[in-house]
């Protein structure tokens, strides 16, 4: 009876393959517009009307007022008055903290450290409260000893509380803050329609820590974050007692009355810390900063799915590929890199697609006529003008009685005096600023890296900024930094941003010398994180002023204030770092001339015209292909890991992989997501890092012939235990594929043949002895021997159906599932009727308990 019910249930298995070419697909919907996580907690609320003016018709938007973190966030509003001058009808924007759920004390509040500037109002920028100004204030209304003059009185002041601490004793006690740190908008300028913006620099206790905001509070699964405020006080066109003074007001925020009109909205940050306790036994990763911000918050995930608890040390991708090739017992097991590792999977190394994001040219710029700049163009030429300092103001800044920098003789001595450039941007042009009024040297990170090696593969790739580099002049007669000739980088990339030019420039005060070379003209930033804060706060943290250093007795460069209304800065910032601190990002002419800015759509649009590198499946940056709307500087970062480490460790490091495959490529702001700024893998990627994990969980095959399993070409990226099917094996190239993989309880055979040479890795990686409590990770990588690492080119589906290469439509996807189903129910009903005869005449197979997944199930896991 048993042969009858077997031969039944193919027949059955047939009958459903025929249904099930039958049914009609789905009709594909239109796509929608992608949509910013962070709105879901934008909060809006209105002004009130004052004694003297009316803010009633006042509405402003915080767009992000849950899982904060230190970044910026967007505030905006509409119906408020013109601000013609710095003198009135401006916002004022403060951070608070306070426990009181109606808002925090005017004394909580960081505010008072903004530099003096002379267009501004007597205690506009202050906490001073003047004596008799405001018929309101009760609290701080009699004069106080003036510190340091026995016998005289001054105005009183609101002192700062911190969260711990005692209050500050004058209204220029910096213990807490000053205006190298403070984060308070002290001018915030309404457009002539009533609408403003700006980007507000939130801190956490890790900035701030006499705010608190994000202080754990509570254990266990129940603790959060410390709450804060951002407060914005209207102001208007008079003072607390009425007076317009001239059209000028006088009184700071913190007045009663002014303090009275106040708007306030709650801030919730998430926990700061380690988001997993520190008993748990270590797993290290390492690499490129390109992935920071996501495993970062990846990280309490991870934590929360395991008994192991991963570490990630930020470092350049070339550093953390070496570690990978010769590890110590203390070395991480997971790298993070943009090119592979060499040897790639010859070598015995899996690379997984993690991350897809991409190198801004960030900026916050305030430029008088125009407000904030919101629109900036820069092509390949520009930036390699910025990138080796052809511009004479970012090697030294002209004084009186200096002669030109005769090396850049006749060049635009900034880029706002550039013809090229006032052409792509004429609101320049519209309101000429003065010459120093530009961002000064861009922001470069100072690691050595493969990003820096991408933006200058851009400048390459474009015909003019090649010749540019190779010392031609353009079309206005400007030529590049000589100093930079014998770098050779017109004809080869560099994995640096160097500051090649060694111009040092002497200054003079009082009968003594100092002298400033580039380094403090045109600073380098510690990392992208680090350029995208000094952006956001509007400088680059330029020093070419002399000033006395009262603790040598000699001088010290000091650099210009940064003033509101005129903060500028640009930097090379990864998007998730710009996006993080609400910078503006340029729009940057691709391979056809089109500009374009970092966007998700426009990002995933370069990574469809990819190629692979040198090794297989790992693709590399080319902005010489990006075209139409594609952006050029798009990255695919990738985690690397060696298939000889020890199993404990290959099975930690491959839930790394698919969580960054899975739920980590859902995009919020929430711990584990990932953070805006990225574009969320396509399928074809995300199926690609699911088989890397499983490949790196399998590690190093033994014995003759064996190998680590393929990728296989079809949908969903399924597994293969052999190479008999469309796929690649351990490191080979992708075919075409029939049916894929191993399913659970069958085995499944591809249609193709598979052809490749036995130079596969043999051997199973040893424990080296890794940090005591910690389990092993480093390993070193399998030797080369005896395996079944061949290239497959088999035959199956037919063309345009592979999920993988064509970024199919809904239906498409479908539609190869079914077509998928169908092969394997077919190959399935066959077996049924003639499986009997078969295994009368051979004895049953065990099928292995780890086969693969199937692509469909990788697809739903994906």
């Amino acid at each position: 009876m048993k042969p009858t019910f077997t031969r039944r249930a193919g027949l059955g298995a047939l009958l459903a393959a025929v249904l099930l070419a039958l049914v009609p697909l789905p009709q594909d919907s239109p796509a929608m517009a992608a949509t910013d996580p962070s709105q879901s907690s934008a909060l809006t609320k209105r002004g009130t009307k004052g004694p003297h003016d009316d803010f009633s018709k006042l509405e402003v938007t915080v767009h992000q007022t849950k899982n904060l973190r230190g970044q910026g966030v967007r505030v905006t509003w509409k119906g408020g008055k013109q601000t013609y001058s710095k003198k009135t009808d401006f916002l004022q924007i403060m951070q608070c903290w306070g426990e009181d759920p109606a808002g925090p004390k005017r004394e909580q509040c960081q505010f008072g450290a903004a530099p003096a500037a002379l267009d501004f109002g007597q205690f506009v920028l202050q906490r001073v409260i003047a004596v008799g100004t405001d018929p309101q204030e009760k609290e701080y209304d009699e004069p106080i000893p003036a510190p340091g003059l026995p016998g005289q009185t001054t105005s009183p002041f609101v002192p700062f509380t911190p969260v711990s601490g005692p209050p500050t004793k004058t209204s220029t006690d910096w213990t807490y803050f000053s205006n190298n740190d403070t984060n308070e908008e002290s001018f915030a300028v309404t457009q002539p329609d009533g609408t403003g913006e700006v980007g507000f620099n939130l801190q956490s206790t890790r900035e701030a820590p006499h705010l608190g905001c994000g202080d754990p509070v509570g254990t266990g699964a129940d603790v959060r974050g410390r709450r804060c405020w951002l407060v914005v006080v209207p102001r208007g066109s008079r003072d607390p007692d009425g007076t317009a003074n001239n059209g000028s007001l006088q009184s700071s925020p913190l007045s009663t009355t002014n303090w009275n009109q106040r708007i306030t909205f709650p801030l919730d940050f998430l926990p700061v810390g380690d988001p997993c306790p520190t008993d748990k036994a270590e797993r290290r990763m390492t690499g490129s900063e390109l992935v920071t911000e996501a495993v970062t918050s990846w990280q309490a995930a991870l934590c929360a799915g395991g008994s192991t608890r991963f570490t990630f040390s930020q470092r350049g991708e070339e550093l953390a590929r070496s570690s990978l090739l010769a590890p110590t017992s203390t070395s991480p097991g997971l790298g993070f890199t943009v090119e592979p590792v060499e040897g790639g999977e010859k070598a015995g190394f899996v690379h997984a697609p993690v991350a897809v994001s991409a190198l801004t040219v960030g900026f916050f710029w305030e430029a008088d006529g125009i407000g904030l700049v919101k629109d900036l163009r820069l092509n390949p030429r520009l930036l390699a003008k910025l990138l080796t300092l052809s511009y004479p103001y970012d090697v030294r800044v002209n004084t009186w009685g200096m002669e030109p920098l005769a090396h850049l003789k006749g060049n635009p001595v900034s880029i706002v005096r550039d013809p090229e450039f006032l052409k792509l941007n004429p609101q320049f042009e519209e309101f000429r600023p003065a010459e120093l009024s530009y961002p000064g040297g861009i922001l470069l990170s100072a690691d050595r890296a493969d990003t820096a090696k991408v933006v200058w593969d851009y400048l390459r790739s474009n015909a003019d900024a090649r010749s540019f580099l190779d010392g031609k002049p353009d079309p206005w007669g400007m030529r590049m930094n000589p100093h930079y000739k014998s770098l050779g980088i017109s004809t080869s990339s560099l994995y640096e941003f160097p500051k090649a030019d060694p111009t040092e420039t002497e200054l003079l005060l009082s009968g003594k010398s100092i002298t400033y070379g580039v380094i403090d003209r045109s600073p380098y930033a510690g990392d992208f994180h680090d350029a995208a804060r000094s952006t956001r706060r509007g400088t680059n943290n330029t020093k070419y002023e002399v000033a006395e250093d009262n603790a040598t007795g000699g001088l010290k460069l000091t650099g210009p204030l940064v003033l509101p209304g005129s903060r500028r800065a640009y930097g090379i910032i990864d998007s998730s770092s710009a996006t993080r601190y609400q910078l503006q990002t340029a729009a940057l002419a691709n391979a056809d001339g089109t500009y374009v800015r970092p966007t998700t759509r426009t990002m995933l649009k370069a990574v469809e015209q990819f190629k692979d590198s040198s090794v297989p499946g790992v693709l590399v940056p080319d902005p010489a292909r990006a075209t139409k709307d594609a952006y050029p500087l798009t990255v695919v970062t990738y985690a690397a890991a060696s298939t000889g480490l020890p199993a404990d460790a290959r099975k930690d490091y491959a839930r790394v992989l698919r969580y960054a495959a899975g739920p980590g490529q859902k995009q919020g702001t929430a711990p584990g997501e990932l953070p805006l700024g990225y574009a969320p893998m396509p399928a074809k990627l995300k199926a690609q890092a699911a088989a890397a994990a499983d490949r790196l969980e399998r590690g190093t095959p033994t014995g003759p012939g064996a190998t680590t399993g393929g990728t296989a070409g079809g949908d969903g990226g399924a597994t293969g235990v052999s190479n008999s099917g469309g796929g690649q094996g351990a490191n080979g190239t992708t075919g075409s594929t029939g049916s894929t993989g191993t399913g659970s309880g069958g085995t499944g055979s591809g249609s193709g043949s598979g052809s490749g040479s036995a130079s596969g890795s043999t051997g199973g990686g040893t424990d080296t002895g890794a940090a005591a409590g910690s389990p092993s990770s480093a390993a070193p990588p399998p030797a080369s021997g005896a395996g079944g690492n061949g290239s497959t080119n088999g035959s199956g589906s037919a063309p345009g159906e592979r999920l993988a290469d064509t970024g199919s439509t809904p239906s498409q996807v479908l539609g190869v599932i079914r077509w998928v189903l169908l092969s394997v129910l077919v190959v399935g009903g066959i077996a049924g009727i003639a499986g009997p005869a078969v295994l009368a005449a051979a004895g049953r197979r065990r099928i292995p308990s780890d086969s693969p997944r199937t692509g469909i199930r990788n697809l739903k896991s994906g």
